[in-house]
């Protein structure tokens, strides 16, 4: 934290921390005759941090409207990032570029962490490891798949989908059996999910898709939803796979002599205790990303069903099929886990 608050020469760009603010003026701005906003005027003076006019003041302006939506109104003591413009010495001018913000981000990553560590302590160690790593590897094979013309995103996500399941659980849960079975429950959950999607998709012609939202996008949209959902679907179908695992090999642990019967029967309760909620969780963080964008569509006049279907419907087919695997996985992992259970009995 000390460092971020005082890493002002690592950058190139100047950086100015604000000392003044002052609001100029004020006025209405009509959109459309149902959408009103207002426009506030600010003359900032700041202090530059870094290079080679480290220590003197600028002058800055800024516009910012009551909405926010892509723009902030600025106090005393922020720091930004800005381009001078004037620099002869004497009243120094330039225009904000957009604010410093890893002391806020370093300040919830820090919370995030000493969270996990409290709770998780050993395990949340090897989590946060874990996502590292995770992150790390994503971006390298992003990076890799956006410079390269042949490579196959879908091929990318779906050794990425082994990997992290492979990397994830071994590091949380440790070399045992237990975490075997998890991963053989979490890939088949998965890649069964991602097969299903695929044969709708093909037998329905994917009407009802609106790739609207991947225009921009210069590779086939088909692969890149489908790669979206192999990859989005990982995290609550691993969830769900080493949750009924863990519970089952926990009840084994408690009695030697109970029945695979009882087993299959406590998993399943226990699944469809979790069912609901894994399910509402993929719903909900999926559809919440696209709530501004439903504002502004219905805020427009937009009909109803014209935003819905522009807007969700990439999203609630990725949480449908999220769905899916979490159905499919309640039972493949209560009958994996049940299977090396048989064999470890069988072997004594």
């Amino acid at each position: 934290m000390v460092f971020v608050q005082n890493n002002f020469q690592f950058y190139d760009q100047p950086i100015v921390e604000i000392t003044k603010a002052t609001l100029k003026d004020k006025k209405e701005s009509v959109g459309s005759p149902n959408s009103k906003d207002f426009l506030f005027f600010q003359n900032l003076v700041g202090e530059i941090k870094n290079g080679t006019q480290k220590g003197q003041v600028i002058l800055l302006e800024n516009t910012y409207s009551f909405s926010g939506a892509y723009d902030h109104e600025y106090q005393v003591g922020d720091e930004l990032f800005i381009t001078i413009q004037n620099s002869d010495g004497r009243n120094l001018t330039g225009v904000i570029d957009y604010p410093k913000r890893d002391t806020y981000v370093l300040t919830a990553a820090w919370l995030f962490i000493m969270t996990v560590f409290i709770i998780g302590k050993k395990s949340g160690l090897f989590s946060i490891v874990s996502l590292i790593i995770n992150v790390l590897v994503l971006s390298l094979a992003l990076s890799h798949y956006t410079n390269s013309e042949g490579a196959s995103l879908l091929l990318i996500c779906s050794v990425l989908v082994i990997f992290f399941t492979i990397a994830s659980l071994v590091l949380v849960s440790g070399h045992n059996e237990k975490t075997y079975a998890a991963i053989l429950a979490t890939l088949m959950g998965t890649f069964s999910a991602l097969l299903i999607a695929y044969i709708v998709m093909r037998l329905t012609a994917e009407k009802g898709l609106r790739y609207e939202e991947m225009a921009f996008v210069t590779r086939s949209p088909q692969k890149v939803f489908l790669a979206s959902i192999l990859i989005g679907s990982l995290g609550a179908v691993m969830d769900i796979a080493i949750t009924i695992t863990s519970s089952l090999y926990e009840l084994y642990n408690k009695n030697k002599q109970i029945p695979l019967k009882d087993l299959k029967v406590s998993g399943m309760a226990i699944g469809k205790d979790i069912m609901g909620s894994m399910t509402n969780v993929l719903f909900f963080a999926y559809v919440s990303g696209s709530i501004p964008m439903l504002l502004l569509y219905l805020k427009n006049g937009a009909p109803l069903n014209y935003t819905l279907s522009m807007n969700l419907s990439l999203e609630l087919t990725r949480a449908l099929v999220g769905g899916i695997g979490i159905v499919l996985t309640i039972p493949i992992s209560i009958y994996t886990a049940t299977y090396f259970i048989h064999k470890r009995r069988a072997i004594k």
